[in-house]
């Protein structure tokens, strides 16, 4: 009962201060800045907007998705508030999981959100976020889960791929590496899925039935999620390499030694693959050539690129804009406060947020 009442006040108080905030892009509402206005303008930034989740006393903005039009936002009790991404408003919010339970990714398909929120596969309207369906699983997750039209796709701690039928979720068949690996990571299309292992295995099967098409051996182990890019895959391993794949065959395009270990997968958008390596920094690597374009001791992540130039949040409490045309660096802005942030790589908008519940969405000025 008190859980309930718990949901039901924070339910209210989200609708609320979804009202309170500025629709054209203001501040009201919102309790301090994450960055301050003169270092905005030295930057060439501008807010497009702010808001301030309510977060509770003992809870904390743990993690924040781009999906689609939506930013949605989980807290450290796994309670997950979707605002809108072009104006910061407050969509639906609601509670995926109980806390302390782990929540492995969260995907779209159609109108439906789904993730594997702890035994559970949970699929969530996004018009409301109404729960639409829930599935008690007899493994956990390894990786987040994945779908087509036809088939759901979850990699199980037993090593296994098993895939549901998307409508009744009734398991037609599983698969797994012959390594007998745990599965780091899967992609879907409606021909066939990808699996990544931590023995370095990348495996290609067709979609609705064991039959293997392609495989690749990346030495050392994958690390983190594999990344498709229209006919091709990128695939960080753990032997320091970045691999640029053809997707369709498996071939190996080209490969790229960062000289540090690598334990995340790679961010990839028109022009770069921005891969992170441990002592080493971020790496700006050229997509089509697989040859490095600057490298950034200090840099963790690529927030977001605009015209030619990535900004970077860095280890030290920074956003670097990098020139990648010019290889060299523009700028760098001191942004102390943020200590959460979301990748984005569909359009220029940058986002970050605060343990406290602050979020902001910035882009270049014109």
């Amino acid at each position: 009962m008190q859980k309930t009442l718990r949901w039901g006040i924070f339910f209210l108080m989200v609708l609320t201060f979804s009202f309170t905030v500025s629709s054209s892009f203001g501040t009201e509402g919102v309790s301090g800045r994450l960055v301050s206005p003169e270092l905005l303008d030295a930057g060439n930034l501008q807010v497009v907007w702010e808001n301030k989740l309510p977060i509770q006393k003992g809870e904390s903005l743990e993690r924040l998705f781009i999906i689609e039009g939506r930013i949605y936002a989980l807290s450290s009790k796994n309670y997950m508030v979707a605002l809108n991404k072009k104006r910061g408003n407050v969509i639906f919010s609601k509670g995926i999981a109980a806390a302390g339970f782990p929540v492995m990714g969260l995907e779209l398909y159609g109108e439906e959100l789904f993730s594997v929120a702890g035994n559970n596969l949970v699929e969530i309207n996004t018009e409301f976020g109404a729960e639409r369906s829930s599935l008690r699983l007899k493994y956990g997750a390894t990786c987040p889960a994945v779908r087509n039209k036809s088939y759901f796709y979850i990699a199980g701690s037993d090593k296994r791929v098993h895939v549901l039928q998307a409508d009744n979720k009734v398991q037609i068949y599983e698969v797994a590496a012959e390594s007998n690996s745990t599965i780091t990571s899967l992609i879907a299309s409606d021909e066939f899925i990808v699996f990544a292992t931590e023995a370095g295995d990348v495996i290609s099967v067709l979609s609705g039935q064991a039959k293997k098409i392609w495989n690749f051996n990346a030495a050392g182990g994958v690390a983190g999620p594999i990344v498709r890019d229209e006919k091709w895959l990128f695939v960080s391993s753990k032997d320091t390499n970045v691999y640029k794949l053809n997707i369709l065959t498996g071939q190996l395009i080209w490969k790229y030694q960062t000289g540090g270990i690598l334990e995340r997968g790679p961010v990839v958008t028109a022009n770069a693959v921005y891969q992170h390596a441990r002592g080493e920094g971020l790496t700006a690597i050229d997509k089509e050539k697989g040859e490095s374009i600057w490298v950034m001791k200090e840099g963790v992540d690529l927030l977001a690129e605009a015209e030619g130039k990535a900004y970077v949040i860095t280890g030290m409490g920074t956003l670097v804009c990098m020139d990648n045309v010019k290889k060299k660096r523009v700028y760098t802005m001191n942004i102390s406060d943020v200590t959460r942030y979301a990748v984005n790589v569909t359009d220029s908008n940058i986002y970050i947020g605060d343990d406290s519940g602050r979020i902001a969405c910035l882009k270049p000025a014109n």
